[in-house]
């Protein structure tokens, strides 16, 4: 639809009074060429093809933000390639408070922040107290970047980025079709709403709620529903199936990562306590001052960090350097509650959300808008999987980013250089004794 050489709409700037509007087409262009190239008859259905797309993000009106396509003069713009939704984009509340920060700088009519807009600024400022100095470097960068760019692409641009946002932080009101994932709606707690399915199968809602409205009989469950259902589970098995080289190759990559850590085949040190009956290796690996290999180790992955005791505790140091400790110490106190006691776990839902999520808490964290507000109706009826969401993407943040620098850091760096010279230290002084015996 955007290539123009090859039948596609075409686009073109448009005069209006004393300026021009550039690289724009018309909604009746769109519909005439759904129509046409998808063999659709009824003008309707075309609308309403159109409307989906324009839900996406991928063609938005270039006068308001109401993401649909209507068939008239009215003017659209296609969406940069590198804000297509079909590249996985997941935004943060931070890339949010960048870019409502930056409009209030470029000082345009046309750029000045709606109310809601605003409103959402200043929350945002609130929540991000401690970091909002980072946060107006980073506008203010992008903003002398932007004003070296030629004024039409820059007016462009700031359609287009603006329509990105209309996406992902629509309008109060519109529909957010950033929030139909399936995988999320899987894990809220509403049983009235999302049943629990297996690879997308939905159960018999009435085999598992225990009330029924007496207008609706209960429909047995036929051989011809499970056959539909097997035939499904057959069709998501082909799909999730990956080739033998595939997993193969992830397997011995696997295994020559932690070959050296496994005693069966690489000889323990001091010895194997699974032969010997000698428990000093495990003594050495559950001690406060790791080995090289344990050291090591923690490069592997963040799981590796957060399991080890003496690792998780220089991880926590490293964020706090970074006054960024709140995640680890959320992610911590969500693992604690899970296996809380179910008399306790109310109280330390209550208590986990007013330190880290409640208004003015003491350690907010950075989390974005759909899991702040599951994790806020999960509070309504508290249990040992409350913050799972939230917990989710507070791990896939410290993964992503902290780990990443925790990894590059001195701190790091310094111990495993101090644990690799201190074992050559120890190989040299076996050697000298061997060959002074």
């Amino acid at each position: 639809m955007q290539d123009d050489k090859a039948g596609g709409v075409p686009i073109r700037t448009v005069k209006s009074f004393l300026s021009k509007i550039p690289s724009v087409v018309t909604g009746t262009d769109i519909v005439q060429w759904l129509m046409k190239n998808l063999s659709i008859e009824d003008p309707v259905e075309a609308i309403h093809m159109g409307s989906l797309i324009a839900a996406q993000g991928y063609i938005f009106p270039i006068s308001d933000h109401v993401l649909t396509l209507k068939d008239d003069g009215t003017f659209y713009r296609f969406q940069a390639p590198y804000f297509w939704p079909s590249n996985c984009w997941e935004p943060e509340n931070t890339d949010y408070a960048i870019y409502l920060c930056k409009r209030t700088m470029q000082n345009k009519a046309r750029l000045e922040l709606a109310d809601y807009e605003a409103e959402n600024l200043a929350r945002l400022q609130r929540a991000f107290a401690r970091k909002w100095e980072f946060i107006f470097m980073q506008a203010e960068a992008q903003v002398k970047i932007d004003r070296k760019k030629d004024k039409t692409e820059r007016k462009i641009l700031d359609s287009q980025e603006r329509a990105f946002w209309d996406v992902h932080r629509p309008v109060p009101g519109c529909v957010n079709t950033t929030e139909m994932d399936i995988r999320k709606c899987r894990r809220m707690k509403n049983p009235q709403k999302v049943k629990k399915s297996v690879y997308g199968v939905t159960e018999d809602s009435q085999s598992q709620s225990p009330v029924h409205m007496p207008s609706q009989p209960i429909r047995k469950t036929t051989k011809e529903d499970f056959r539909k259902k097997i035939t499904f589970l057959n069709v998501q098995i082909d799909r999730h199936c990956l080739k033998m080289s595939k997993v193969a190759e992830s397997l011995i990559t696997y295994s020559d990562q932690y070959i050296e850590y496994d005693p069966f085949i690489t000889p323990a040190e001091p010895s194997n306590p699974w032969i010997s009956d000698d428990a000093t290796l495990w003594d050495i690996e559950m001690s406060k001052e790791p080995s090289q290999q344990r050291v090591k180790r923690w490069g592997f992955s963040i799981d590796e960090v957060l399991k080890d005791p003496v690792g998780r505790d220089l991880f926590l140091r490293f964020l706090e350097s970074e006054f960024s400790s709140e995640n680890l110490r959320f992610w911590l106190a969500v693992q604690d509650l899970k296996r809380q006691p179910l008399q306790d776990v109310a109280t330390r839902v209550e208590e986990i959300w007013q330190e880290f999520l409640a208004p003015g808490a003491q350690s907010p964290i950075n989390l974005d808008s759909h899991s702040y507000e599951r994790t806020s109706q999960n509070v309504q009826d508290p249990g040992r999987y409350t913050f799972e969401d939230a917990q989710e993407h507070i791990y896939k943040l410290m993964k992503s980013d902290s780990y990443a620098r925790f990894l590059r850091s001195n701190t790091y760096q310094d111990l495993l250089l101090a644990k690799k010279k201190g074992k050559s230290l120890a190989g040299k002084r076996l050697t000298g004794l061997m060959q002074s015996s």
